[in-house]
């Protein structure tokens, strides 16, 4: 079991330093992309949704979760390029930014599904929980 292990970290070594990338860009990609798909602002499928829950400002409210989605992703990737105060504030403002959004969907689009099953079988949950490692973590290494 221990030469198994050894020889696991041996191969995973090399690649150490590019797994935090791994969860930036899979994050950022998929953030960036769920806002550009609500493209040409407002976006009238979710100010038609927004409007027959109530909220008020709808156009508002639906190009504020769009532009936010798009920034949001977009923070996550270019905090990563900048090893400094910059980078460590951008990636942890756009990581929170990603949970405030899914709260926000949660709540609005999917508030049955809070600590049930059906949660944990989606990426939205994801989507929080990584949103929340680099509000949490920013560009920390240790």
């Amino acid at each position: 079991m221990d030469s198994l292990n050894k020889t696991l970290d041996s191969i995973a070594k090399p690649f150490l330093g590019i797994t935090p990338w791994l969860l930036r860009l899979s994050l950022g990609t998929s953030f960036f992309l769920h806002g550009y798909g609500k493209l040409p602002l407002p976006p009238q499928n979710l100010v038609k949704w927004f409007e027959s829950a109530g909220m008020p400002a709808p156009d508002l409210v639906a190009t504020a979760v769009s532009v936010g989605e798009m920034g949001a992703g977009v923070g996550i990737i270019l905090g990563g390029f900048f090893s400094n105060t910059l980078g460590n504030l951008l990636t942890r403002l756009s990581g929170g930014a990603v949970c405030v959004i899914m709260i926000g969907a949660f709540y609005l689009a999917h508030a049955d599904w809070f600590i049930t099953a059906k949660l944990f079988k989606t990426e939205q949950i994801f989507l929080f929980t990584l949103g929340l490692y680099f509000a949490i973590r920013g560009n920390s290494k240790a």
